[in-house]
């Protein structure tokens, strides 16, 4: 698709691109999150895999599908520079390559992207990712994150890497308005105890497009008719659990309570595996499942994060696509209360496997919302 030039001529507009190389190690060993150097350590040795390239490679090449003219202004070496390379794009670079890079050098790379005048500043990386960026431009110019952290509860990313380059394109051709959106993070420590500490942390100024970014992350209501809805729900799993299956249940609070109406402990934050109603482990990384589930019949339980619609691809990557594959997409049961699902209006993916997620897209998933009570919605 070529888009013509309108009055603001795209060929003046630089959009800068920030890429945070260790954002989203975490999520697959476990480790909910990849701030400070000793988790990051700890991820390495859990053999963690970059995932922020490969994303920020996505984001590119749809980028470069629509044949607009484009000046990027690139974070150095793994911050942008190296991923951008390969695709024939017009581009600058900010700042000095680095082995290892840290929060200071977002924040820094961001600071002088603001000086160099970008017309829209992209990152790619998570929550904190998204405080470094504040930090840095204030509201002084538009931001966009492309999702490629843990956690993303901010209100400042793009469904996907490709929903992100969409962003870029309509924003540059079309004018699309700005909106402040919140920065949203929660305390890493004690989100691996099992506790969300979450604070609001300021605004960003971000196009507006609902349809291709992603609202900030809504909590459960603590109602008594939710608690109700959410006991229905775990009873009728529990009834329809099989005998000798192994049952990988994701986080949530809907999910928890299966844990609780079987006096088991379920880690609100974590995936645990469940086995003949019984806790075969708690809070499980990818190896880990991908061991447990050789050779036997299993099922996934998840539950879609409120207010955005994801049940895979923001904070249980430990569910990855190769677990996701080995089970099966009939093999998962989706999960939400009535009030939940009032928010949203439609379930969506984004687990880093593009093939993946267009086979999600191209089938409607049944949600139990209540006993015996079925939805079906479609994928985004």
């Amino acid at each position: 698709m070529h888009y013509s030039h309108k009055k603001n001529d795209a060929k003046a507009k630089k959009i800068g691109l920030i890429v945070n190389p260790v954002a989203g190690m975490g999520g697959a060993v476990g480790l909910k999150g990849t701030d400070g150097k000793a988790i990051l350590k700890q991820a390495t040795s859990l053999g963690a895999k970059p995932v922020s390239s490969i994303k920020a490679k996505a984001f590119l090449s749809e980028l470069t599908s629509f044949e607009v003219d484009l000046k990027l202004v690139l974070g150095a070496g793994n911050m942008g520079e190296y991923d951008a390379a390969s695709y024939g794009l017009s581009f600058s670079v900010l700042g000095k390559r680095k082995k290892e890079t840290s929060a200071a050098d977002t924040i820094k790379t961001a600071e002088k992207m603001v000086n160099a005048g970008v017309f829209l500043l992209v990152f790619c990386g998570g929550d904190g990712t998204a405080r470094d960026v504040l930090h840095a431009v204030g509201t002084s110019i538009p931001v966009l994150g492309v999702p490629t952290g843990v956690k993303m509860h901010s209100a400042i990313f793009a469904f996907s890497p490709k929903a992100a380059a969409r962003v870029v394109v309509r924003f540059l051709y079309e004018g699309l308005p700005l909106k402040e959106a919140e920065v949203m993070d929660i305390d890493e420590s004690a989100f691996r105890k099992g506790y969300v500490s979450g604070a609001l942390y300021g605004y960003l100024l971000t196009p507006y497009e609902p349809h291709l970014i992603q609202a900030n992350k809504l909590a459960s209501p603590v109602t008594q008719s939710e608690m109700r809805n959410q006991v229905a729900i775990s009873l009728y799993i529990i009834e329809k659990m099989k005998p000798d299956s192994v049952y990988i249940i994701g986080p949530g609070t809907t999910t928890r309570t299966i844990g609780d109406l079987l006096d088991l402990k379920k880690t609100l934050l974590g995936v645990d595996l469940y086995c003949n109603k019984r806790i075969m482990k708690n809070d499980v990384n990818e190896t880990q499942i991908l061991n447990a589930i050789k050779g036997k019949s299993v099922k996934i339980i998840v539950t879609p994060i409120g207010g955005q619609g994801f049940i895979f691809g923001r904070g249980n990557q430990q569910i990855s696509p190769q677990v996701i594959r080995k089970v099966g997409l009939e093999n998962i049961i989706v999960v939400a209360t009535e009030s939940k699902l009032g928010g949203l209006n439609a379930l969506r993916v984004d687990t880093g496997d593009p093939i993946l997620d267009t086979a999600f897209r191209e089938r409607k998933m049944k949600v139990l919302a209540d006993y015996n009570k079925e939805y079906e919605m479609q994928v985004e």
